[in-house]
């Protein structure tokens, strides 16, 4: 990926602030479903009610008292949507509560926090600092793409086709594949084709992506999250199972699907890439593993594999000041996340880290060997259910009590045991987890405290406390 790396001209407000340490840019990563939307939304409110650091006590400049404050500010790229923080905090805190909606397009929020700098010589300079914390979301499925852009088309289809060979794929893809065969690849290129094709694969991927099934490795990831390209030619194409028996001519379909792809790699994959994801300071990856534990093996190697896929996009390496002067802007920490860790009981939180390690080891390792610090955290950005006990057979069990997602009143459940190690294909028995999804907490004061939550403060100690 780094061959696609090229040289930007930055404000210069900008490289000076992020060069000597007073602005961070924060990338917020995730597969669809992850939790971005809602951790963005917890992280802004936590740093704007850091004041009140009885609920961030690992948050050490609100706890150790040196927080004046923070605020949002006017986002530095006019050009990219902001970030709506008011309307998800609005949702959160309705009658009744409801989760934001999820992330359907690049958006950018900037916070302001001051402070009072621990460091001796900062000091002297001047007593308070502002550090401007910048934080980019997008969709997990358009990071997808990434990886696209060091396959041709040949190459790309032949894992399509691969993926195809095993369920629930193989199924799933059945009417799409029907329908290929009996195309002639070297006959002329024929719009209604094109766009027919393009649909029957779309449907595909959206079948895939069904809860039922969970599947996250689905490209081009456009195809189930257009934004603002629904309806362009540009997605009419699809990956082939087979090549023409002869040279295809250059007006063939086949030679067409092939256009298409390269104009969708360089015009949306590469632009997407270049504009908004080479200039990261701190990386957040959000993982639902819980998920992948309710569907099954399928869900979890395709799950394993996506997120690994997508890391290897990203720019790693040490960014102290000269590296940033002369080298660019490289992420320097990397902080792995499993998120809703208050949907299991709270002695599981540590099998649900490691769990998450072992899960992506290979990506901690590569980013270890780049110089980046990393961190692998069970944390919950809204915290929705309540720790509870229920007695079984004469013996004390460890439960959680809320409000199921398609339910009124609350109840008290044991969602099962996570494993430490990854259990093998065979032990992904259906029943063996009941990880189910809760409503969000009715809050009474939303904008005069920090939301609940679990591990909030560790994730922003690690991402931004050696900034003050």
């Amino acid at each position: 990926m780094k061959k696609w790396l090229s040289r930007f001209s930055y404000p210069i407000d900008e490289i000076v602030n992020r060069t000597v340490d007073r602005q961070v840019k924060l990338a917020v990563t995730g597969l669809s479903r992850s939790g971005k939307t809602v951790f963005i939304t917890s992280l802004v409110h936590q740093l704007l009610h850091g004041l009140e650091s009885t609920h961030l006590p690992f948050f050490q400049v609100a706890n150790l008292g040196h927080l004046r404050g923070a605020k949002m500010m006017q986002q530095p790229d006019l050009h990219i949507p902001s970030f709506r923080y008011d309307m998800a905090i609005a949702q959160l805190g309705g009658e009744p509560p409801t989760w934001p909606q999820p992330t359907s397009s690049i958006s950018e929020i900037r916070i302001a926090i001051r402070y009072e700098s621990r460091h001796a010589l900062l000091k002297h300079i001047s007593p308070v600092h502002t550090l401007y914390v910048d934080i980019v979301d997008y969709p997990g499925e358009w990071l997808l793409d990434l990886p696209l852009l060091e396959l041709t088309y040949e190459q790309w289809s032949e894992q399509v086709a691969h993926s195809c060979q095993a369920e629930p794929r193989l199924s799933l893809s059945k009417e799409w594949r029907e329908f290929l065969a009996t195309l002639d690849l070297n006959s002329p290129t024929a719009a209604a084709t094109l766009r027919q094709a393009a649909e029957l694969y779309t449907h595909f991927l959206l079948c895939c992506k069904d809860p039922q099934y969970g599947l996250s490795l689905l490209q081009p990831g456009r195809f189930t999250m257009p934004g603002d390209l629904k309806g362009a030619p540009l997605l009419e194409f699809c990956p082939l199972l087979e090549y023409p028996s002869s040279i295809p001519r250059e007006n063939s379909l086949f030679a067409e699907m092939k256009r298409r792809y390269e104009s969708y790699k360089e015009h949306v994959v590469k632009k997407f890439y270049l504009e908004h994801l080479v200039s990261f300071d701190r990386q957040i990856v959000l993982v639902d593993v819980l998920r992948a534990f309710n569907t099954g093996y399928a869900t979890f190697a395709d799950m394993r594999e996506a997120i690994n896929m997508i890391l290897k996009s990203f720019h790693y390496g040490k960014s102290g000041f000269l590296n940033k002067l002369f080298h660019g802007f490289k992420i320097d920490k990397l902080f792995f996340a499993a998120t809703k860790a208050d949907h299991v009981t709270p002695n599981q939180l540590p099998a649900l880290e490691r769990f998450l390690q072992q899960m992506l080891i290979s990506s901690q390792h590569h980013a270890s060997f780049d110089g980046v610090t990393t961190e692998t955290l069970a944390l919950a950005s809204v915290k929705c259910t309540q720790a509870a006990y229920t007695t079984f057979q004469g013996q004390r069990i460890s439960c959680i009590k809320g409000v199921p997602l398609d339910a009124d009143k609350p109840i008290a459940l044991f969602p099962g045991e996570v494993p430490v190690e990854i259990p093998m294909p065979e032990e992904w028995v259906e029943g063996r987890f009941n990880f189910i999804e809760f409503k969000p907490p009715r809050l009474a004061n939303i904008e005069g405290r920090g939301l609940p939550h679990i591990r909030m403060d560790r994730a922003l100690e690690f991402l931004l406390g050696d900034k003050f």
